[in-house]
């Protein structure tokens, strides 16, 4: 792990356990939310960095927003504008990060935000399930 990486997990961290954090974040399964997209009720983010969208590639249906990249809130804001009935999921390595982000948004008054429970590599996640990914 980077040290740009290890800093953004903790100052993500940080805010929400001062604020005494949710003991859970709301997750769906890698299933579900796969499940949701193709159902078109769900809008799936890739908060992953292009080298990892580029290691595993992408969750079929899924946008791309880089959580380190400039910009990256002002992105999924417009999400929640564009698509004001359909709940925003999260999707990273495995799940750390996107609670982590998750969590610190929550903290800001965003309540319609899940994650994908362990991510694209972790055991249950994206990839274990077989899912399909497309080419980043």
């Amino acid at each position: 792990m980077n040290r740009r990486v290890f800093l953004l997990a903790i100052a993500l961290c940080a805010p929400a356990t001062q604020a005494g954090a949710q003991s859970s974040v709301p997750a769906l399964s890698a299933r579900e939310a796969y499940d949701g997209v193709r159902a078109r009720k769900l809008i799936l983010v890739d908060i992953r960095t292009p080298e990892e969208w580029t290691d595993t590639g992408v969750p079929k249906g899924a946008l791309r927003f880089d959580a380190e990249a400039s910009g990256f809130e002002v992105r999924l804001a417009g999400l929640r504008v564009d698509y004001p009935n359909k709940r925003i999921i999260l999707i990273d390595r495995s799940g750390g990060q996107a609670s982590s982000v998750q969590q610190k948004l929550a903290g800001r008054g965003w309540r319609d935000l899940a994650i994908v429970r362990a991510g694209m590599l972790g055991n249950g996640g994206w990839l274990a399930e077989r899912l399909p990914v497309e080419a980043p």
